[in-house]
């Protein structure tokens, strides 16, 4: 065999196992995880002093995006909550789980409980 040929040929092979690499890096991509939470609100002013600056400040801090927290809900068919709802967006579902069950979030999460009923769960996302 003649050297451009096995020098052709090991280009060649590079770049499919580049490829392989590639779609195999992009398989194992996921998409972000959603924390939802609808929160049934009975002492507006003390959650909104007491409990949620510390649980955003938290949740931030450890890794998540809020998205909405207690803003306008538009009905669009049924009929729309009635209850505060909370929208977080996190890397993984590990990170999101971590905040959760946090010492920190726990004992603010106990705070939160004096001043509403929460009703909250997890999303996975849609890989980019």
């Amino acid at each position: 065999m003649k050297a451009t040929h096995v020098g052709l040929l090991g280009a060649v092979v590079g770049m499919a196992m580049g490829a392989i690499a590639v779609q195999s890096l992009h398989a194992q991509q996921k998409g972000p995880v959603y924390y939802i939470a609808m929160n049934e609100v009975t002492n507006q002013d003390a959650y909104v002093k007491e409990f949620a600056p510390k649980s955003q400040a938290l949740a931030k801090k450890m890794g998540g995006k809020f998205l909405t927290a207690g803003g306008k809900v538009t009905p669009m068919i049924g009929t729309p909550p009635t209850a505060r709802i909370v929208l977080q967006q996190w890397d993984s579902l590990e990170k999101l789980e971590a905040w959760y069950k946090s010492p920190e979030n726990q004992e603010i999460l106990k705070i939160g409980q004096q001043y509403a009923k929460f009703n909250s769960f997890a999303v996975e996302g849609v890989a980019p």
